[in-house]
């Protein structure tokens, strides 16, 4: 008779810690969301930069920052890919690489092109192999704190919006565009050690999909382990796309304030420091609102997809009122409504990982997050170009911050129709599955190691649709083999009303 092995991938799946290393892991979060999404957001500085410099319309050089964000959530899935078979560790240290040698090839461009091919597509790829695999990484070590852990990495990008661009202005001033480019560079390879203090948990799923005696090259094992690692089977689910296509929304509307808020600012007639102070004043609420989301999250008030549409709602009407707050060279007005809209935006974004577990399950987590920034590049892709063009045929950024707004409201509204939205249940049964096992264990302290084990093994064994001798659960022993019968005419009744 066959042995039945539980897979080991499952095996390999050890419980997050909620703490210890993975706070280590926090910070390199912190530091690597500086690097990526800082300097995509106070890319502005260098916006009004490159316009003058070669010639070029607002549209032309919009797609700079629109190809480096379409890149990075674009080649995001083969990045998750590449972690599910070697780890992220070596992934992420191979990105800060690809990320700091798209910047100091930009540094020597003599034409727009040349800023498409480093800044976009060189240094976009690298930031999506180190972006997320970090976050899924974090997502790992946390389970109860996991919003609480996101947000504090993500302040990072709040805390960078506030530096980078009175920074850049200042760099770009004494070494020129080019000089500035260099220096961004070699601080992208900071994004090399963080790679390296990521600890993996348990084995990654490389060497738990090969079974006993399979090649590892052949046609069928690649095609299985491409399709598992990627999580293709995401694609045909209508949860996780409906999200997606509420995420696309929001990234079309999202990024729109910090490719064009300093050339807005500069439009109304502010110097250059109060345009640029108005990216740092929005990094603070920025900070502000990542650690008030993170906290609320964490109590549980509130299920995490309608703590996603409140913010996001919110952060839709204040880019509609952004414009507003600029009429009569009103600089106190604009700076108003910029907080506003920092707060929003530093408040939604740990959301918007921390819901996917809640759809896909913490199992498939690594290859939605990958897929989920692919589908979402359209978006980024095409918002700034759209706002650049707004700008073009109007003559101000008024249209741009006004459509930006609208896909902001409408993918909040895209997000309401996620299955059980308006319930108080888990979107996911695995979730449920997974509370109730946790529960069981608080339950019974006293049973110790063996009876966690003895646990696990059964919620395993239950899922298995074939009937097979049961284990005692009053037992703190199980039995030594549990075997299938090689007649399945026996077990087909059974089978099916599993």
């Amino acid at each position: 008779m066959a042995k039945l092995q539980a897979p080991q991938a499952l095996q390999s799946q050890p419980a997050a810690p909620d703490g210890g290393w993975g706070w280590v892991v926090v910070g390199a979060l912190f530091v690597t969301s500086v690097l990526v999404f800082g300097i995509i957001r106070s890319m502005g500085v260098f916006f009004v930069e490159f316009v003058q410099y070669f010639g070029e319309s607002a549209q032309a050089v919009s797609w700079i920052t629109s190809i480096g964000l379409a890149m990075q959530q674009c080649v995001s899935p083969f990045g998750t890919a590449l972690c599910n078979g070697y780890g992220a560790r070596p992934v992420v240290m191979a990105g800060g690489c690809l990320s700091a040698l798209g910047f100091i090839l930009a540094s020597q461009a003599t034409c727009v092109t040349h800023l498409y091919l480093t800044l976009g597509v060189i240094s976009g790829s690298g930031w999506a192999l180190v972006f997320t695999p970090m976050v899924a990484s974090v997502m790992q070590y946390f389970n109860r704190k996991r919003s609480l852990a996101m947000a504090l990495g993500f302040t990072g990008v709040g805390l960078s919006s506030f530096a980078f661009s009175p920074l850049f202005q200042l760099l770009v001033e004494m070494y020129t565009w080019r000089g500035a480019l260099l220096i961004l560079g070699g601080l992208s390879l900071n994004m090399v050690a963080c790679g390296a203090l990521i600890r993996p948990l348990g084995t990654h799923k490389a060497v738990a999909a090969l079974a006993p005696g399979e090649s590892a090259w052949s046609c069928a094992s690649i095609f299985h382990r491409a399709y598992s690692y990627l999580e293709l089977s995401l694609l045909f689910q209508r949860p996780f796309l409906t999200y997606s296509l509420a995420i696309t929304f929001f990234n079309c509307g999202y990024f729109v304030p910090y490719v064009h808020l300093v050339a807005h600012s500069r439009n109304e007639g502010f110097s250059q420091y109060q345009a640029a102070f108005v990216i740092s004043a929005t990094g603070v609420t920025d900070i502000v609102g990542r650690l008030v989301s993170g906290w609320a999250s964490d109590l549980g008030r509130l299920r995490l997809p309608h703590m996603l549409v409140l913010w996001t709602g919110l952060l839709g009407l204040s880019l509609l009122m952004l414009p507003l707050g600029s009429l009569g060279g009103s600089y106190p007005g604009l700076l108003t409504i910029s907080l506003a809209y920092g707060f929003c935006a530093g408040a939604m974004t740990p959301l918007v990982f921390a819901v996917v577990p809640e759809i896909v399950g913490m199992e498939r987590m690594l290859g939605a997050l990958g897929l989920l920034q692919m589908i979402e590049s359209v978006g980024g892709l095409l918002g700034g170009p759209l706002s650049g063009l707004l700008k073009d045929l109007t003559g101000s950024y008024t249209a741009s911050f006004l459509v930006a707004g609208g896909f902001l409201l409408l993918g909040t509204m895209v997000t309401t129709t996620l299955p059980h939205f308006f319930s108080g249940t888990d979107q996911h049964p695995l979730q449920r599955h997974a509370r109730n096992h946790n529960n069981k264990q608080q339950q019974s302290p006293e049973s110790g190691l063996m009876t966690n084990s003895i646990s696990e093994k059964l919620d395993h064994i239950d899922t298995i649709p074939y009937s097979q001798p049961q284990l005692d659960r009053n037992s703190l022993q199980p039995e030594p083999e549990v075997y299938m019968p090689l007649n399945r005419s026996r077990t087909d009744d059974a089978a099916t009303k599993c």
